[in-house]
């Protein structure tokens, strides 16, 4: 696949300045007590890195890359710890899932599973959108970009249905495609939520929880703790759309019949498709029973990748050539590199240390909660989770460290929110961009939609998932 020159060259010398400003304060500055000088640079190129996120002067991948570049040229650190981040196994583990997604997308088996939801659920609105979510649950744990999963898989499905039941964005929006597109829009959320490999920044959280509080949250982990409170909002999101955004049609039969028109058309399940849902399903088996047979998720995996080989379900340049996953592995490997670095030169510690003086007798549990409310509700300063997650993972983790907050309380609640937040805007990120630029939401009507869910998210994430991490004995 050739590179799309506009949004990879793409460059704006205001923000790179403003980035190159801040990075330099850590040249120009002293550092503090306890912290090496190598930490002082590197924390203030993090920072700036962050901020490049925001204003954008380049995509994250070549920013990323300036930034590493600067490390090294001014022997803050050495090549060998640049490279480290690029060796760690969620990194190679979400490059991999980008891998398996691209098998995914070219065998048609997630239009398929989205098809046939529809065809199996959709006799009416309410069922249409379960059709919706059950589809995009089934595909998360395979489809790291929610991008792809939202905005390339389901959202054109939405909109061919919503076209099928005689609703337009300028002919009766409220018909039925407000409904789906709502839905589709937050169950996107729900399920990259739900997995470690559901969206690709997911593994920024769990990377900070291992260095922050030496646990690790993997896919195993992750998942169980979603489990209950991830099944629930996602039984619950189509009736709260249906109750916000009434669709004025409720039969839903010409969908239906749509979708299964469409099935029709692609014939019976191909050779490729029925090996594509055969191993996705032994790699959740895999997943899911990794205290048993001990293999990394990562290498599990690699694992499909080989079979899909193999059995030439791809090839191997499909495997080389899927930009996104190795564009992955710059952005995340270079900042798990510096996030290392940070806590490797003392950044953290003294930044643990200063906290905790300051936060006295403040119970942890109430600390960890006001955070993750905290984190939640400022993604409206954000249009892009994964620089969320990289200004506030590492820093808020250690204020929850040193106010004694239960590791297996904040984390979780953090690494849910980190998606669950997108929730709030009709900015936020990539699929959520690409339902409202369907047209059939008007800004105001999305955004106070969206803080009513936004509000039940956190209602019960905090509720519900408490009381399932209490249940499972993480805090």
């Amino acid at each position: 696949m050739s590179p799309t020159p506009h949004a990879e060259l793409r460059f704006a010398a205001g923000p790179f300045l403003v980035y190159l400003a801040v990075a330099a304060l850590g040249f120009l500055l002293p550092s503090p007590e306890g912290i090496t000088l190598a930490g002082w640079r590197v924390l203030f190129v993090f920072v700036a890195t962050i901020l490049a996120f925001v204003v954008r002067p380049m995509a994250m991948g070549p920013m990323v890359l300036v930034s590493l570049v600067l490390v090294g040229i001014t022997h803050s650190l050495e090549l060998e710890r640049l490279l480290l981040g690029f060796g760690d196994e969620t990194v190679w583990l979400v490059i991999a899932a980008f891998v398996l997604a691209g098998a995914v997308e070219r065998s048609g088996f997630g239009q398929r599973v989205a098809l046939t939801m529809v065809e199996k659920l959709g006799r009416s609105m309410l069922g249409l959108g379960y059709a919706i979510a059950g589809a995009d649950l089934l595909l998360a744990p395979v489809v790291p970009s929610n991008t792809a999963r939202g905005g390339g898989i389901l959202a054109p499905t939405v909109r061919a249905l919503a076209g099928a039941l005689g609703s337009t964005p300028d002919h009766h929006p409220d018909r039925a495609g407000s409904f789906l597109a709502t839905v589709g829009a937050h169950s996107t959320l729900i399920t990259g939520a739900m997995f470690l490999t559901g969206m690709a920044a997911n593994v920024l959280v769990s990377r900070a929880a291992a260095d922050v509080f030496a646990i690790e949250f993997g896919w195993t982990q992750w998942a169980l703790g979603a489990l209950v409170p991830g099944l629930v909002a996602l039984a619950l999101l189509p009736w709260i759309a249906h109750r916000l955004l009434p669709p004025t049609l409720e039969d839903a039969r010409a969908a239906r019949e749509s979708a299964r028109r469409s099935l029709e058309a692609m014939g019976p399940w191909s050779r490729e498709q029925r090996i594509v849902g055969g191993v996705l399903l032994g790699l959740l088996v895999l997943w899911a029973t990794s205290a048993v047979h001990g293999y990394p998720a990562a290498l599990v995996a690699w694992i499909g990748i080989v079979v899909f080989l193999l059995l030439r379900i791809q090839s191997w340049d499909d495997v080389v050539g899927n930009r996104g996953a190795w564009d992955i592995m710059l952005w995340l490997g270079g900042l798990l590199a510096l996030a290392t670095a940070l806590r490797e030169e003392g950044v953290i510690t003294v930044f643990a240390e200063r906290v905790g003086a300051s936060v006295g007798e403040l119970s942890g549990i109430w600390v960890a909660l006001a955070l993750c409310v905290v984190y939640f509700f400022s993604m409206y300063a954000f249009s892009m989770l994964t620089a969320h997650i990289t200004a506030f993972a590492g820093a808020f983790f250690v204020i929850a460290l040193a106010a004694g907050s239960p590791p297996l309380l904040m984390v979780p609640l953090f690494a849910y929110f980190s998606n669950l937040c997108g929730a709030t805007t009709n900015y936020s990120t990539g699929p959520v961009i690409i339902y409202f630029g369907l047209g059939y939401v008007s800004p105001r009507r999305w955004l106070r939609v969206s803080l009513v869910i936004s509000l039940f998210h956190v209602a019960l994430w905090i509720a519900l998932g408490m009381a399932w991490w209490k249940v499972l004995g993480w805090w």
